[in-house]
């Protein structure tokens, strides 16, 4: 049974840069409060590297592990105000897959300014390989093929409030180096052969409204984003092609048992797209590029239920999607949907930073996730 990804926490080891001993050292991990198990103080006071042993359960490149390394660069409380500032977040790591993908890669993630200004800045390379599928019309079923894609990949995004409101205009640049191999046997006629070998490089424009309590494990508020990407040649890709993308989280907690939450989006590919860079529908249980075509529509909800006012919450989701393979043809492939449940538990108190794990089901096969902070982060 092949499962899905998320490079999230499932066993943690923390260090203190403290003498102290063992009794002590430990009791910086239980919460004063209820005298649970808590990293709060730890990232808080003591600003330790994080370590984090994760697995890999993406059904397109079988079972694997990651390994990162995570600092939280916390910030003192505005004078007047008990709230913590959102910390910043560094970190490091790479993962390998039993089909041989690897891939390697440094972040930042910055809440700057009071929180006026959010910025993230990824490098990364990879060595994947997947699967491309392809229905056939006139035969009741579908053909794949596995190829390999490596690709060196930059990303700078920054995003700006707008005054005092929940309203964030901002821009991204991404650079891709990306070299695809199929088997030397293949018909894929939709395939241009000139992307084999191929550079993208583009420039977005982001609209946001974000207005969640917490930006890590979200229960309350709403996030409505808006870009639109454009790969341009005298910026130094190989051909103009872009992609709009539309994504829409409502919370509305009923009361502090009940949670609701939906989840609504759409990315459509402008252009001549490379096919590797076509939107695919993007749920938990189905597989990456699994349900892939110029137009991807999806709606998922994630129902969460609080244990007794205590940190644990019990998860339960459902979602379904389509791609259409032809915007013209206004041709659409079949359905895809998922479900399944989980649970969360409350790993930092005063971050609002919950992990937990999920179990789906999609159209082929089951997949389980580790979630660290929420299912739906982007």
């Amino acid at each position: 049974m092949q499962k899905k990804i998320h490079i999230l926490i499932v066993l943690f080891l923390l260090g203190s840069f403290s003498f102290c001993n063992a009794q002590s050292f430990f009791s910086k991990f239980k919460d004063s409060v209820d005298g649970a198990l808590d990293v709060s103080y730890f990232l808080k006071d003591l600003h330790g590297v994080l370590p984090i042993i994760s697995p890999i359960t993406e059904p397109a490149v079988g079972y694997g592990g990651v390994g990162a390394l995570l600092y939280f660069i916390t910030k003192k409380p505005k004078d007047g105000t008990d709230k913590i500032p959102i910390p910043d977040i560094a970190g490091a790591g790479g993962g390998l897959t039993q089909n041989g993908t690897w891939f390697a890669g440094l972040g930042y993630l910055g809440f700057w300014k009071e929180d006026k200004i959010r910025y993230r800045g990824v490098v990364g390379y990879g060595d994947i390989n997947l699967k491309y599928y392809r229905s056939l019309n006139l035969i009741p079923k579908e053909i794949s093929a596995e190829f390999g894609i490596k690709s060196t990949f930059i990303l700078q995004q920054v995003k700006f409030r707008l005054g005092d409101s929940d309203f964030f205009l901002g821009g991204k640049y991404t650079f891709g180096k990306t070299n695809v191999q199929f088997p030397k046997i293949f018909d894929f006629p939709e395939i241009d052969p000139l992307v084999m070998d191929f550079t993208n490089s583009g420039v977005s424009v982001i609209g946001e409204f974000e207005n969640y309590k917490n930006v890590f494990s979200p229960n309350n508020g709403m996030r409505i984003h808006l870009d639109y990407l454009q790969n341009l040649e005298f910026l130094g890709s190989d051909r103009n092609w872009g992609k709009v993308t539309f994504s829409s989280v409502f919370y509305f907690p009923v009361n502090h048992f009940w949670t609701p939450a939906i989840r609504v989006e759409s990315i459509l590919a402008t252009g001549d797209a490379p096919f590797y860079q076509k939107p695919f529908v993007a749920l938990r249980g189905v597989p990456v590029m699994r349900y892939q075509g110029d137009l991807t529509i999806l709606a998922e909800t994630e129902q969460s239920f609080n244990i007794n006012s205590s940190r644990w919450d019990l998860v339960g989701f459902g979602g379904i999607g389509t791609a259409f393979r032809s915007i013209e043809k206004m041709e659409a492939g079949d359905l895809a949907w998922s479900a399944g449940g989980g649970f969360r538990y409350m790993l930092a108190r005063l971050f609002g930073l919950k992990m937990g794990i999920d179990v789906a089901r999609g159209p082929e096969d089951w997949a389980f996730y580790v979630v660290f902070g929420s299912a739906w982060l982007r």
